[in-house]
């Protein structure tokens, strides 16, 4: 064999020399190509349905049917879970947190106001398609408990709240086996889970639904974990969100009377009294009527709405919690949120750009300031930030899980990354045979209550 290197090539024959005539027909080419390229681009405008995808996208990914995507990254590529939910009968103590110590009060007078969505979550869970009737299968428990209404109308009182919890969560053996991680708890007001005053006790594993993502104000510690809760929509009233003529249909922006306005109590808030004052100072720019919510000059619904129309921005400051109903509302009488609470959690950050549908400015900068903002921004402007808002406001909606979109819809997509394939607490243990038993060596399908809890 010949100790001379071989060369390997392609094709048999030898190739052409490169000359310095080929390099510069080549140069000629690209050039050429890159200048008519860029014409072409000038000369023909972006197509409208384009246009449309792009503004779609910042704000929300949506599919050709219009329909909003999750991604699926940590979510998975369709929805796929199964969820148990408890029945009053079967725990003794669950049908006083859903109508009272005597049982007199009616899930239909707690599915009124902002603090309904604690009705509308169980009723609708109960006709998913993701409910399931056998523990042994479900991903995911919910406990139904209406205790913001229980307490609002005199079911309960705190100690006998904090009393029946314990006493409902003694009786779970599925809550025991997880430490309760896969177990769903609703709290729809500014409250939080603070309504169960030893949630940091019992269900600081669990899964909380609640409005209010901050209440450091008036605790050491808030009780949404942004990791493993999820912040659902305020209960807009059902006149707003139906489908067809609402209570009150949106005026055309050169109709309405104010800039801004700020609907709602004082509560001796340091935000809301400097818009009252603001108001005080400039009545023809923001409106800030002193609201009755009783007597012969009460605001009725109707009117709240009317009101609220009336502006092109709809202020949103912060009250006894930092989530407000406006912000909601807001959406559907088509004025533009400006959000003034700096603590502020919102709904489904996954999926959509709040820069795109919603102001959020400084609350400790409310004066003439903001007012001169809210004035420089033109009305065509205001019309694209209130057309991309009418595009996700469908997600404020407590409608069934079978809609393309809605509050349930997105709250399947959220509880799906909930879900975990093992299950264990500090009080299970697991054998070689997969048994699964607690300290004492007890199979899991023993359990009795009332269970020990921590």
């Amino acid at each position: 064999m010949s100790s001379k290197p071989r060369i390997f090539s392609a094709h048999s024959h030898t190739a052409p020399l490169c000359t310095r005539t080929h390099q510069i027909a080549a140069l000629i080419l690209v050039t050429a190509t890159f200048f008519f390229t860029r014409l072409f681009d000038q000369s023909f405008p972006p197509s409208p349905c384009y246009l449309d995808r792009h503004l779609n996208l910042h704000v929300a990914k949506t599919n050709d049917a219009g329909h909003l995507l999750w991604p699926d990254r940590g979510y998975g590529s369709h929805l796929s879970l199964k969820i148990y939910v408890y029945d009053d009968n079967e725990i003794d103590g669950l049908k006083d947190l859903l109508y009272g110590r005597d049982g007199s009060i009616s899930s239909n007078a707690c599915l009124k106001g902002q603090w309904g969505s604690q009705v509308k979550i169980h009723r609708l869970l109960l006709e998913s398609r993701f409910r399931t009737r056998k523990k042994e299968e479900a991903d995911l428990f919910f406990v139904p408990a209406y205790v913001k209404c229980v307490r609002m109308l005199g079911g309960l009182n705190d100690k006998e709240i904090n009393q029946t919890y314990v006493k409902v969560l003694s009786q779970m053996p599925y809550f025991r086996r997880s430490g309760g991680r896969d177990h769903i708890f609703v709290f729809p007001s500014g409250a939080g889970a603070y309504l169960f005053r030893s949630w940091s006790t019992y269900i600081n594993r669990s899964i909380i639904l609640t409005p209010e993502g901050d209440r450091t104000d008036k605790k050491d510690t808030s009780a949404f974990n942004t990791w493993k809760d999820i912040i659902v929509p305020g209960n807009v009233d059902d006149g707003m969100t139906k489908t067809g003529a609402t209570v009150f249909q949106p005026l055309p922006l050169s109709k309405r009377k104010y800039l801004a306005n700020y609907l709602g109590r004082a509560q001796k808030k340091v935000g809301r009294l400097k818009l009252i004052e603001l108001a005080k100072q400039y009545p023809d720019k923001l409106e800030c009527p002193e609201l009755q919510f009783s007597g012969p000059n009460k605001l009725g619904r109707v009117e709240y709405f009317q009101h609220l129309g009336n502006s092109k921005f709809c202020l949103a400051p912060r009250g006894e919690s930092s989530w407000t109903l406006r912000f909601y509302e807001s959406f559907f009488v088509e004025c533009v949120p400006v959000i003034l609470s700096d603590q502020v959690e919102l709904p489904f950050q996954n999926v959509i750009d709040y820069t795109e549908i919603s102001i959020k400015w400084p609350s400790t900068s409310i004066g003439p300031e903001l007012l001169d903002y809210l004035a420089s921004i033109p009305d065509e402007v205001i019309e694209q930030i209130i057309g991309r808002g009418r595009q996700v406001r469908c997600l404020w909606v407590y409608a069934p899980d079978s809609e393309p979109c809605s509050t349930m819809r997105a709250l399947m997509w959220e509880l799906q990354r909930k879900v975990r394939q093992f299950h264990q607490s500090a009080e299970t243990f697991w054998l070689h045979n997969g048994s699964v038993v607690n300290r004492n060596l007890v199979e899991f399908a023993k359990w009795k209550p009332p269970m020990p809890l921590p």
